[in-house]
């Protein structure tokens, strides 16, 4: 847990991190939260995931020391630093993480979130680095959030997502109408939310683009490829099985009983020791 260091402790750290993604959407992992103190982990992850002057993700995941019932937990600091309740692609690279680390075992790892229980099933890391999991991502709750702006629909999977479904993302610039409609949400008590721009190929595919909270434009969303395939669902464009197609590469969404599992993979990329005296 993070704790007080001294002085000499606090400026000779050397932060050990993996790092992992899944389908593009890309996390730091540090195992060992005792080299952070109190309060300072949102300075990291600014620092850490900065793409010109730190190592570069999308946001860090750090383990914390779970509840009773729980096999391990995870917090995730995005890119700016905010709090997110979960994420569908961070909990797979946290998951490899803290295997390839020792610290759980290969099979179902039950993981405590700020969204509460996700039971994780993490198949070993093969000779490439590549880990197939499946994320139990719990119920889909339409509705719990207005529609701010025109057209869309809301659903929480442990965080808040606006599905916006279209015939056709040729003339779709996420990164002018992600901001557009995230910004109504900024002051409000889900400090924003995560914009998904979908169309339904056809039964069982979606093609999807993502903005993230507290990112901006990422090549893939795994709690929003749960929500976009929920809400197509529900709309009656898709089957309950359904492959999300995203820049980075296609999930998998089961849903059976207005409750959800992710199929993806998680690949490890490097190791990496940053420096890190305070803030920077």
């Amino acid at each position: 847990m993070p704790q007080t260091l001294t002085q000499t402790q606090r400026e000779t750290r050397q932060l050990a991190l993996t790092k992992h993604h899944g389908l593009g959407n890309d996390f730091l992992v540090l195992t060992d939260s005792a080299m952070l103190e109190a309060g300072e982990a949102p300075q990291v992850a600014r620092a850490v995931c900065d793409r010109h002057r730190g190592v570069g993700a999308d946001g860090l995941l750090v383990v914390l020391d779970a509840d009773a019932g729980f096999d391990i937990r995870m917090r995730l600091y995005n890119a700016d630093g905010t709090i997110a309740e979960m994420s569908g692609n961070g909990i797979r690279c946290f998951t490899q993480a803290v295997t390839m680390a020792g610290l759980v075992a290969v099979g179902t790892v039950r993981v405590q979130t700020d969204a509460g229980l996700r039971e994780v099933i993490v198949g070993s890391t093969d000779a490439e680095g590549t880990a197939t999991v499946s994320v139990d991502m719990g119920p889909l709750n339409f509705d719990q959030h207005p529609v701010l702006g025109e057209g869309g629909h809301t659903v929480d999977v442990g965080n808040p997502h606006l599905v916006i479904p279209v015939d056709s993302l040729d003339d779709i610039d996420i990164r002018v109408v992600g901001p557009n409609r995230e910004a109504p949400y900024l002051e409000g008590p889900t400090h924003g939310i995560n914009v998904h721009v979908i169309r339904a190929v056809d039964e069982g595919t979606i093609d999807m683009v993502v903005w993230e909270r507290g990112v901006g434009v990422t090549q893939a969303c795994g709690t929003g490829a749960t929500a976009v395939a929920g809400v197509a669902h529900r709309l009656g464009l898709t089957g309950s099985s359904v492959v999300v197609r995203q820049p980075g590469g296609d999930a998998r969404v089961d849903i059976a009983d207005g409750q959800a599992t992710l199929h993806g993979p998680s690949q490890f990329i490097c190791t990496a020791t940053f420096p890190w005296g305070g803030v920077k």
